[in-house]
């Protein structure tokens, strides 16, 4: 009996043996997002049969477990990895080459179709809602979606019209190899407060709440960027100057210590006073970075405003409504100051100008306030009614808008401005959309936008905060101005060739070459949500 197990045993040894000869098994380290049917898809296997080399595998293997594998089987699919061309994934590339193969993808398609970028929570139906375009009608321009939309997937919502007419050109933004730019940033940062020995820029930013925050908060919009075009190559000198506090020696002493003239270009300061000081002392281009009531007072001619004068918010909208009124009948609401009247009475003048237009009417207030009979005077039933308001006066504009939202079914009222000022902040954005209100812009943001969200995620990764509205202006001004000069050329020089647009901001010299005019048109729709008309 002894003999005959043996026996056995010695066959049983001999057959596995055999066997292990013919057919090697090696261990395999898993990666992540590996699955068992992944695996076995990539060995030419059998789920089942990979299963029954590792019957202690239950459920999926752990990142970085071990399993057992046929060795010449995991030979041939490393032999195909290597003769297959490789195949760059997000998770080979770095976050900023992520970042930069998304933008030249977005480059690509904006100049044939309108594009988005999908976001958690979109669905069809949402589509649907926000652009007008069936699940077919994207399936057709985007076949991949019938995996599903996926978070992150750049879709063609729509082909771009090839008749569209424009009068904007826009400017190309050609980098010139081995551009090296030397930039001076004039900002009032006010550090003379604080003991430099003792406390870090970083703390001053922080613990200072006033205008500082608006100067740092440019400050660091500014550097997302230089930093972006450093990336492309562009070598880049960032001297940055604390202007002090306002009408103190702060800027003298820079002008007078600082050799501001041997920059390609200075972005500063904030203040219009020392903006005139500093172009009276250089020849380069000196930016004026924000609005000032006094800007329209500047003599030199290298100041360049990057913020329009409020005068042509009312040529823009002017400009709007001869081209898309069509017919119908306008009040334009004003006030009893002096420049509103006349401001009031030199539109309604251009105005009655254009055939279709029916009436032009002018109301003003009677002991401060416009009643709604009034306007049910005025205003025609199943007629096109456009009503601007050429007034800031809060109980002007409140009752206005609240007369204009409770009108008879058959008479409907669509409410512009030249501007939308603190006023509307107090409006409910429910009362301005039920008026479809349309006003003029100097910045607008498309939140879908490619671009608007790599400037978030790189500004976010960068100062652990959502940039605010002045980060985001240090961003458009410096990046414009830097792209621009890294061209080559003379900066006037490519303020002749087009139009810019940045994250929110739209830069248009063409008329002059030291003055913006780029300007939005914007509405609000039903849903609260803002669409760019122009």
């Amino acid at each position: 009996m002894k003999h005959l197990k043996f026996f056995i045993f010695l066959c049983i040894l001999t057959f596995t043996v055999s066997c292990g000869q013919q057919k090697k098994y090696i261990q395999y380290k898993v990666k992540k997002g590996e699955t068992i049917s992944v695996i076995a898809a990539n060995l030419s296997m059998k789920k089942r049969d990979l299963l029954r080399l590792n019957p202690d595998v239950t459920s999926e293997p752990r990142t970085d477990s071990f399993i057992v594998v046929p060795e010449k089987k995991l030979n041939n699919y490393k032999n195909k990895i290597k003769e297959r061309p490789k195949d760059i994934s997000d998770a080979e590339l770095t976050e900023d080459e992520i970042i930069d193969e998304k933008v030249k993808l977005l480059e690509e398609l904006k100049e044939k179709f309108v594009v988005y970028e999908v976001k958690k929570g979109d669905t069809f139906y949402s589509f649907k809602k926000k652009f007008n375009v069936t699940r077919g009608e994207l399936l057709i321009l985007n076949p991949e979606l019938v995996e599903g939309l996926k978070v992150g997937q750049i879709l063609k919502i729509k082909e771009i019209p090839v008749n569209v007419v424009s009068d904007e050109i826009f400017y190309n933004d050609y980098l010139q190899p081995e551009t090296t730019l030397k930039i001076a940033l004039l900002l009032p940062f006010r550090t003379d407060k604080y003991n430099n020995d003792t406390i870090t820029a970083q703390q001053i930013f922080t613990k200072n709440a006033t205008l500082v925050n608006i100067a740092t908060d440019f400050f660091m919009g500014a550097e997302i960027a230089v930093d972006s075009l450093r990336t492309k190559g562009i070598d880049i000198e960032l001297n940055v100057f604390d202007t002090g506090a306002r009408r103190a020696d702060g800027i003298r002493r820079i002008i007078s210590e600082k050799d501001l003239g041997s920059n390609h270009a200075i972005i500063g300061p904030l203040y219009s006073e020392e903006v005139q000081m500093v172009a009276n002392n250089v020849s380069v281009p000196v930016i004026f970075p924000v609005y000032s009531s006094s800007q329209s007072n500047f003599s030199s001619a290298n100041i360049v405003k990057t913020s329009p004068e409020k005068s042509v918010f009312r040529e823009e909208l002017e400009r709007y409504i001869k081209e898309n009124f069509g017919s119908g009948n306008i009040i334009i609401v004003s006030d009893t100051k002096f420049k509103n009247i006349q401001t009031s009475r030199l539109l309604k003048s251009s105005l009655e100008f254009e055939d279709s237009i029916y009436n032009v009417n002018i109301l003003t207030p009677d002991k401060g306030y416009i009643e709604k009979s009034r306007f049910l005077e005025v205003l025609k039933p199943n007629t096109k009614n456009w009503v601007i308001l050429a007034t800031d006066n809060n109980v002007i504009v409140a009752d206005a808008i609240n007369s204009l939202i409770s009108l008879p079914e058959e008479t409907t009222a669509r409410v512009l401005t030249f501007d939308k000022a603190a006023v509307y902040d107090k409006i409910d954005n429910r009362k301005l959309a039920q008026v479809g209100f349309t006003y003029v812009s100097e910045e607008f943001i498309d939140e879908n936008s490619l671009y608007s969200s790599v400037f978030r995620e790189q500004y976010l990764k960068k100062n652990k905060a959502l940039p605010s509205f002045y980060a985001t202006k240090g961003f458009d001004v410096t990046y414009d101005i830097l792209v621009r000069l890294a061209s080559g050329n003379d900066l006037k020089t490519t303020f002749k060739q087009g139009v810019s647009s940045r994250i929110e901001t739209k830069f248009d010299y063409r008329a002059s070459n030291t003055e913006n005019r780029g300007l939005f048109i914007v509405q609000y729709n039903e849903d609260l949500t803002l669409t760019k008309l122009k």
